[in-house]
């Protein structure tokens, strides 16, 4: 019998397994070293005996605390008890999808914000005819792919076919799908073209195919969550977002890779690869979507972030990709690792792009209870010389070991001042930032407690320090109180980052800068990530634009007024 087959068989056999009682021990603050050397050896094989006074008094010398006898006497009784009560909540199911009743909102008291929707306006571009070979089409801006449907230079269904193509040849090479949608696919694009000869045109994304990060589900075809444990599950829903850009007329043509449960780009098929140097990951955990955009294997995609899941693969692949801000867009039918942190966003070729996807998602949809009801409007028309520009001076200063990435950040301010902005300089508030990265594990070891106990998460591929399978452990010896304790400065947080924006709009950080990616997952703000220029090995380099909370639209204005100022963007690999 096999290691796991005996772990999943004590777990059945036992209402209370060797892994139950270690989330019992976490919740005494005790660590897995308690667990081995003061519990097991007096619990026993039959996790029949109690807790006693010698276990609590071994946990308290490693937690730090000293009680009394007298105090030990006091807690034995009510501790056991607590054995019965994870006993009973162990027999609930709960499935990923089903989220904790405390739910985090990143507004602080004093914000407001603007409740009319504005009309879409975009921008004003040259009209592109229709390239002698499609495929040199296949690098093109939503945009401009938009232009060609709507003039019915070319259909959806030929736009669909050319992506389906590219998908089949460099997935060998890029290992960026999962799962093809071919049947849907065509039958989408069918559709759109009858609707637009109809002259029923629904908007910029009527007929783009796109690909989704496999943690959204999509009736009918599997959902893997990149990871073993669930490569063939089949979820009968469509995610919110799916729903969204179905009713703007967009075409899935590929469900594409992610990290195992969305950490970095090993996931159960392999290794998803840069279209710019295919010998390295494109990072993750959206490494399919950033991978496949980049490679021009499709219009646009939808990636997801925690802490860093669309900023990292869109740094290294050269993409751009927007991070909403927390409670904009819908998670439901998405697999949830941190209900405080989960935000799904766009990867494109373009700001504009990422503008346009996002004004097709946003909004409540019933379902998603985070969700606030704060339209997103979008003018591409308007003016950047009254936005109030900030950036984050220590990181632009701090000497790195990466010199040319450096100097394309320094010239990155050299152009925003050239467009006529003054940059005023601003610093995060001072806080162990690294140390609340507890939330997101403690989160994400609840979202995936089943596996944890069953054993089943010795099928994950990585099995190492830094990956879900181990951080998942860890995270079931964090003390109850730590968590709270740890969201208690989140809020304080949170209300700096309020006083530290007071009078700015949007901000510019280099995206290495660890701090600042952290801190605002964790505050909820949202980040946009484009390239600006390369690293000396040829591989893109990049930079974010951070801004206020549900104020994308100026966020993406000031990006989107720096790539049009440059051309790196407008670059893309040879495969």
């Amino acid at each position: 019998m096999s290691n796991s087959e005996h772990r999943s068989r004590t777990s059945q056999t036992n209402s209370l397994s060797r892994r139950s009682f270690l989330a019992c021990a976490s919740g005494l603050g005790l660590t897995s070293t308690v667990m081995s050397n003061a519990l097991w050896a007096q619990v026993g094989e039959d996790l029949g005996a109690p807790v006693t006074k010698a276990m609590l008094q071994e946990a308290e010398h490693l937690a730090g605390l000293t009680f009394t006898d007298d105090e030990r006497d006091l807690m034995v009784e009510g501790l056991n008890d607590y054995l019965e009560k994870y006993r009973a909540l162990r027999e609930v199911r709960l499935d990923n999808a089903v989220a904790p009743a405390v739910q985090f909102n990143p507004v602080v008291p004093g914000m407001t914000f603007e409740k009319k929707a504005k009309q879409l306006n975009m921008s004003q571009r040259p009209p592109r005819k229709r390239p002698a070979d499609l495929e040199a089409a296949a690098f093109w801006p939503v945009t401009d792919l938009a232009h060609l449907i709507q003039s019915r230079q070319i259909t959806s269904t030929e736009l669909t076919t050319m992506y389906l193509d590219r998908l089949k040849r460099f997935d060998p090479t890029l290992h960026c799908v999962v799962t093809l949608t071919e049947s849907l696919a065509l039958e989408q694009a069918k559709r759109a073209d009858e609707e637009i000869a109809a002259g029923h045109y629904r908007g910029p994304l009527h007929g783009i195919p796109w690909g989704a990060k496999d943690l959204l589900a999509v009736k009918g075809y599997k959902t893997t969550w990149g990871a073993m444990p669930y490569k063939d599950q089949v979820i009968d829903e469509d995610a919110t977002v799916v729903t969204r850009l179905e009713k703007a007329g967009a075409v899935l043509v590929a469900k594409l890779t992610l990290g195992a449960l969305a950490w970095g780009d090993v996931w159960f098929g392999g290794k998803t690869r840069n279209p710019w140097d295919p010998d390295t990951g494109s990072s993750g955990s959206s490494a399919g979507p950033a991978s496949a955009t980049t490679a021009g294997l499709v219009g646009f995609s939808i990636g997801s972030e925690t802490h860093g899941s669309i900023v990292s693969p869109c740094t290294v692949c050269g993409a751009t990709g927007l991070r909403p801000t927390f409670g904009r867009v819908s998670r439901h039918g998405a697999m949830a690792l941190s209900w405080s942190m989960d935000k799904i966003g766009p990867i494109c070729r373009s700001v504009e792009d990422c503008a346009l996807v996002l004004s097709a998602m946003d909004g409540p949809d019933g379902k998603d209870t985070t969700l606030m009801d704060v339209p997103f409007s979008w003018d591409a028309a308007r003016d950047i010389k009254g936005l109030k520009v900030g950036y984050l001076k220590s990181a632009f200063d701090e000497e790195r070991s990466d010199k040319q990435w450096q100097a394309n950040d320094q010239a990155t301010l050299d152009v925003l001042r050239g467009l006529g902005l003054t940059l005023q300089p601003i610093e995060l508030p001072d806080y162990p930032i690294d140390a609340m990265g507890l939330i997101l594990n403690v989160e994400a070891a609840a979202a995936f407690d089943e596996l944890t106990r069953s054993g089943r998460d010795d099928l994950l591929v990585r099995q190492i320090k830094n990956a879900w399978p181990n951080r998942f452990r860890e995270a079931r010896t964090v003390p109850a109180v730590a968590y709270i304790q740890a969201n208690r400065v989140r809020t304080l947080v949170m209300q700096a980052m309020q006083e530290t924006l007071a009078g700015i709009d949007v901000y510019v950080c280099p995206s290495w800068a660890g701090k600042n990616l952290h801190l605002t997952n964790l505050t909820g703000h949202p980040a946009v990530v484009l390239p600006n220029g390369k690293r000396q090995e040829g591989t893109p380099s990049s930079i974010s634009f951070v801004g206020r909370l549900f104020g994308e639209d100026k966020m993406l204005l000031l990006a989107r007024a720096y790539q049009e100022a440059t051309a790196f963007h407008r670059t893309h690999p040879t495969l």
